[in-house]
């Protein structure tokens, strides 16, 4: 079932805010015109990202940072690269902006 979470134009760039959608937590990413979703779950515990809502990105604005162990992941593609989750990634989420507006695909 595909959601409509956000207007494309309130996400910063870059930038990543946090969604519920049905029982899951989602993660949407900006970059440029790009957009990304991935669930809100780290890969090596499985606990969420942010420390505090909607605080999911390093000060430099270029990984999605763990808040737990610092676990560093990239925009793109959720593959951590630092971390002792090194080499796994963030589960994708299917997202599309149309009409303005990002939807995610996900079942409830």
């Amino acid at each position: 079932m595909d959601h409509p979470i956000c207007d494309f134009k309130d996400l910063e760039n870059p930038g990543a805010r946090g969604y519920e959608v049905g029982e899951q937590a989602i993660i949407v990413v900006r970059q440029g015109d790009q957009v990304r979703a991935f669930i809100n779950a780290c890969p090596h515990r499985g606990i969420r990202l942010e420390w505090q809502p909607d605080q999911f990105l390093d000060y430099e604005k270029q990984y999605i940072q763990c808040s737990t162990h610092g676990a560093l992941f990239t925009l793109d593609e959720g593959q951590c690269i630092v971390g002792p989750c090194n080499g796994k990634s963030l589960e994708a989420v299917e997202c599309r902006v149309e009409d303005g507006k990002v939807w995610v695909s996900h079942s409830d």
